[in-house]
Parts: C-alpha cells; sequence; structure tokens
C-alpha cells in the first residue's frame, strides 16, 4: 500500500502485521515527544478515534472517568473498532494498538490535537501504558483484549453482548509519562465528551 492511498484514509493501518515491536519501542524511548503534555495527551489520541467515529455517524459521545487505581478509561458509542473474518470462523481486529497509523508517522503535516501537539495514533497510548484493556462491542460481536506496554498478553476474548456498540480503552499511563492530568476535552465537532472522577 502507498503513502498517498494511507493518507486518503482508505486504510489506517497495515492488516498483515499484529505487532511492530519496533514502533512500539520508538515510542517508549521517546515519551516527551509522543505524550507532549502527559496524560493528557495519551486522553486526546484516544478521543480522535472516537471523534472520527462521531463525525462518520453525525454525532457521538465519549466518557472520560479516572479510576481509583490511576488508570483512565474512555468509552465510546461508535461502531467498534473495525473487525474482519478470519476465514476459520474468527476474527481479526484492525491492529491499531501496536502498529503505527499510517496516516500520522513521516508526515509532517499530520492533524494536530485539541492540545496543539500532532496526533500519532492509539499505538502511542498503548506503548506508553504498563497496561491497557481494548472492549470492543460491534454488532458482529463483542470482546476485549489486554496489552502490557503495546504488546497484546492476551488473544481476543468473547464477551456478552450487551446491545451496544462502541469502543472502551482504559490504560494505566507508564511512570515516564507522569502523573493523572486530564487535558480541556472539548472541541470536537461532533462528540460530545463527559468527565467521570
Amino acid at each position: 500500500m502507498s503513502d498517498t492511498s494511507a493518507r486518503r484514509g482508505d486504510t489506517t493501518h497495515d492488516w498483515a502485521g499484529s505487532v511492530d515491536h519496533d514502533h512500539l519501542a520508538r515510542i517508549r524511548r521517546n515519551p516527551g515527544e509522543f505524550s507532549p503534555g502527559g496524560v493528557g495527551h495519551l486522553v486526546l489520541e484516544v478521543l480522535a478515534y472516537a471523534a472520527e467515529e462521531a463525525e462518520s455517524a453525525g454525532g457521538g459521545h465519549a466518557i472520560v472517568t479516572v479510576h481509583p487505581d490511576g488508570s483512565v478509561s474512555v468509552a465510546d458509542n461508535g461502531r467498534g473498532t473495525a473487525t474482519r473474518a478470519d476465514g476459520n470462523g474468527g476474527f481479526v481486529k484492525k491492529p491499531v494498538m501496536s502498529t503505527k497509523d499510517l496516516r500520522f508517522f513521516g508526515f509532517p503535516d499530520a492533524q494536530t490535537l485539541p492540545d496543539g501537539h500532532p496526533r500519532h495514533g492509539m499505538s502511542v497510548v498503548a506503548a506508553l501504558s504498563d497496561w491497557l484493556v481494548h472492549t470492543n462491542r460491534r454488532h458482529n460481536g463483542s470482546w476485549t483484549q489486554r496489552y502490557e506496554r503495546g504488546v497484546p498478553v492476551t488473544d481476543l476474548t468473547p464477551i456478552a453482548d450487551d446491545g451496544t456498540t462502541g469502543t472502551t480503552v482504559r490504560f494505566r499511563p507508564g511512570e515516564a509519562v507522569g502523573p493523572v492530568r486530564l487535558p480541556e476535552v472539548g472541541g470536537w465537532q461532533y462528540l460530545s465528551v463527559e468527565i467521570v472522577g
């Protein structure tokens, strides 16, 4: 796939790979570059995906929660992360947590987030977190998966369908990112955001 194709939005990630260890290591070596402002920037990286979903649907909502264990979750009511049939009766998901978002890495004019810093994608959040749990609800099935420093440590684990769709990303930022300080979360044209905790 060409860089031009990626930039047009035909796809955001290379589905052929599930973990890009070099990419994750680069992020971990440079936390100041990839999470300027700390945890607040990571929250905005997650909200940016929810905002894309909201724009495609004409509107959406996300809830940002700070948990007592120091983790933060962002839950939206979008369609859920894209999945594809694997040809063996199961599904594979778009590798958003462990591979680079092809739209943002290597492009100096990449999208800027509301904090004024460049967007890099969800892999930044996963790589700079001690752990991250990605819960996905789609009409064709719901599952959860856990990552540690960007690397999946569980397979997709099916969960009961509750009649909703959407994505929840809960992560505990690593020490290099700094303390939990939430950013200003408004300013998304199609996405309303609520903070809890």
